[in-house]
């Protein structure tokens, strides 16, 4: 079936199954690997994007559920003023270690700054819980997010 998507200020028409992930539109179809396969049940965050500026976990988001949203990922995300701030942050910060994480973690933070741009601590721990590292670069990314905030 025929779905017209709106991703990165792009329309789109992939030819998937309704149920079909985002995350494997994205990839497969699309070609843009920067969103990552992790858990495959929301549970990791690798796999985060933005609908409608929401940071939304693509693993789990049907083709079919996305009607006439608009899907930001990673690979737009830096045209963004709250992602260009987040990116140059942590890079200042050198936060990230092996990677594999950072697109989603990258993508919670600046849904976190676009919807509140001085967060507090609590703030950061609530929009970033459902991100894992696995080699643990949480003081890194709160201390990115901080400077990005400024």
């Amino acid at each position: 079936m025929a779905f017209n998507i709106n991703v990165n200020g792009n329309p789109h028409s992939v030819d998937v199954d309704a149920d079909t992930p985002l995350l494997w539109v994205l990839r497969d179809v699309l070609g843009m690997t920067g969103t990552k396969f992790g858990c495959g049940m929301a549970l990791c965050g690798a796999c985060t994007v933005h609908i409608d500026g929401i940071a939304t976990r693509s693993c789990i988001t049907t083709v079919d559920s996305l009607g006439e949203s608009k899907v930001t990922t990673i690979e737009a995300i830096g045209t963004t003023a709250a992602g260009a701030a987040i990116q140059k942050a942590w890079l200042d910060h050198e936060v990230v270690q092996c990677g594999y994480c950072q697109s989603g973690q990258i993508m919670s933070a600046s849904a976190l700054l676009a919807s509140n741009p001085h967060p507090t601590d609590a703030d950061i721990d609530d929009a970033m819980s459902g991100n894992i590292c696995r080699c643990g670069t949480y003081v890194r990314i709160r201390e990115a997010i901080k400077l990005a905030a400024q």
